[in-house]
């Protein structure tokens, strides 16, 4: 599958992101960044155009501070925007709708009694994920650099009294529909439990179009609490579906990407390579 080249692609070149990164000031050459990887420069640029679809040179761009302020102003009123057009619920997230319902009060109270849940572990352009599903929808979806027991173990202390059963083929279709979406990709459903306060950030969030940020102060007001910036933050950093409910689209007014659940390197990853898809959708 396409998303198994991707993912390994991915653990490669997360490397030379972080190189990049760390030296976007210096504007390292081809050279420095095939050096520091410890591949050839033809490959690590063949490397670079084929997960990201651009060039290494191309991708520092969108590493810059100056660019995240760019698209800071660009989106500033992006969420307000989407609300007003009723993007948010469902909302309208890469080629296909990502609707967000929320667990019942009596499921969260019984710890998920009668409750089934099924996971996988999958293949993704960044790296493996670990993906679990009821029949009504997915409910954990988090990146796995390491044993993906902890994930299991999470999801467990989470539902207790759920039933939990590996289904790779299920979450595996799942996880193609997210990934490698369709001309005609239905609907993905997202059932998640938290306060109304987090399910309303986390709706906010599903406005924020591929290729936009948006700061925590614009997040705070489209969730109805202006200058809830931390609260907001906290509610961030909760979020328990990764890149279906985009998080790492919330930036610090500064430029700054801030910290990031799965990887400050990952975020990174993920901004600039929705950046370059954005401008060059092509690729």
């Amino acid at each position: 599958m396409m998303t198994e080249q991707r993912s390994t692609d991915y653990a490669r070149v997360e490397r030379a992101i972080g190189f990049l990164a760390e030296r976007v000031e210096e504007q390292p050459k081809l050279a420095e960044v095939a050096n520091a990887v410890g591949l050839s420069g033809n490959r690590t640029q063949r490397l670079f155009k084929r997960w990201a679809g651009v060039s290494p040179k191309r991708f520092l761009e969108f590493l810059t501070v100056e660019h995240a302020k760019h698209l800071l102003d660009r989106s500033i009123n992006v969420l307000d925007t989407s609300l007003a057009v009723g993007l948010s619920g469902p909302g309208r997230l890469h080629d296909h709708f990502v609707k967000l319902e929320a667990m019942s009060p009596g499921e969260y109270k019984s710890g998920g009694h009668g409750l089934e849940l099924v996971f996988g572990v999958h293949a993704s352009p960044f790296g493996r994920v670990f993906l679990a599903a009821s029949g009504r929808g997915i409910c954990r979806l988090a990146f796995v650099d390491g044993s993906e027991r902890q994930e299991i173990t999470e999801l467990s202390r989470s539902w207790p009294a759920a039933a939990i059963t590996r289904d790779q083929a299920h979450t595996g279709e799942l996880a193609g529909r997210i990934f490698e979406p369709s001309d005609d990709a239905s609907e993905i459903l997202v059932r998640v439990s938290g306060t109304n306060f987090q399910l309303a950030v986390w709706k906010a969030l599903l406005g924020i179009p591929r290729g936009s940020l948006v700061s925590y102060e614009t997040v705070a007001n489209a969730a109805g609490r202006p200058g809830a910036t931390r609260a907001v933050g906290s509610a961030v950093a909760a979020n328990p579906v990764a890149y279906l409910i985009p998080c790492h689209r919330v930036i610090r007014k500064s430029g700054v990407l801030g910290n990031y659940r799965w990887g400050v390197t990952r975020k990174q990853a993920l901004v600039a390579w929705e950046s370059a898809r954005s401008r060059f959708p092509a690729a």
